[in-house]
């Protein structure tokens, strides 16, 4: 029986992943480095910042210190606030999906992204209120692919919640596969989303929706 909601927060509830590619591309750009939209979507997506310019340097055999990586993630970070004041980042049906779920279960989020984005959108959008936890790139020492933000997630909600409530009792809702990767290994129950990729390549998940529309509460008791 699942007794607790744990989204992903880019690529599932805000449609932000096309504005971090476009931060991205634009520091990188400045340090000299050509990055493309599709090199980002096939090898960089499931990381957090500090994740994505740590690899970029790997893989380009730059020798970046962690004080020039940090500068990088407030930069691209200070990119990201202008690129979403343009407009809504949300996808369809997110309101509507939390709020149905919320009034059922408790909800969580467990994301890569920095607690200061994940919040700006929440309260633009007054969505903050229905998440019981939040956890987000700072509070795990490994991002996603590893357990660990889910791992916290659950822990997190146990202590709010329910004492004895075990991640098999929670189901995350991812939109790649390093996400479901990460929510599998923390024992978690899977719902895909095929915002970012297609089903094939979310393969795995106890259910694959196309659309928020389709997570409902009955959609979720039936995992």
């Amino acid at each position: 029986m699942i007794k607790a909601v744990v989204f992903d927060f880019d690529g599932v509830i805000a449609n932000s992943e096309p504005l971090h590619c476009l931060a991205f591309r634009e520091v990188l750009r400045e340090e000299g480095i050509a990055f493309t939209e599709q090199e980002y979507y096939a090898s960089y997506l499931g990381y957090d910042d500090i994740g994505v310019f740590r690899a970029v340097a790997a893989a380009r055999r730059l020798t970046w210190t962690a004080d020039h990586v940090a500068a990088l993630v407030d930069r691209k970070a200070v990119r990201l606030e202008v690129l979403e004041r343009e407009g809504s980042v949300l996808f369809p049906g997110a309101h509507a999906a939390i709020t149905r779920l919320a009034a059922s279960l408790p909800l969580a989020i467990a994301s890569g992204a920095l607690r200061a984005e994940i919040l700006r959108v929440l309260n633009h959008t007054e969505l903050a209120g229905f998440f019981r936890v939040l956890v987000a790139a700072e509070d795990t020492p490994r991002s996603k692919p590893a357990p660990d933000p889910y791992l916290r997630a659950v822990s997190l909600l146990a202590a709010s919640v329910e004492p004895t409530l075990a991640p098999g009792e929670c189901v995350a809702i991812e939109d790649s596969h390093w996400g479901l990767e990460s929510a599998r290994a923390a024992g978690l129950r899977t719902i895909a989303i095929t915002h970012t990729y297609p089903a094939s390549s979310l393969e795995g998940a106890d259910l694959t929706i196309d659309s928020l529309d389709a997570l409902t509460v009955a959609a979720v008791s039936r995992i």
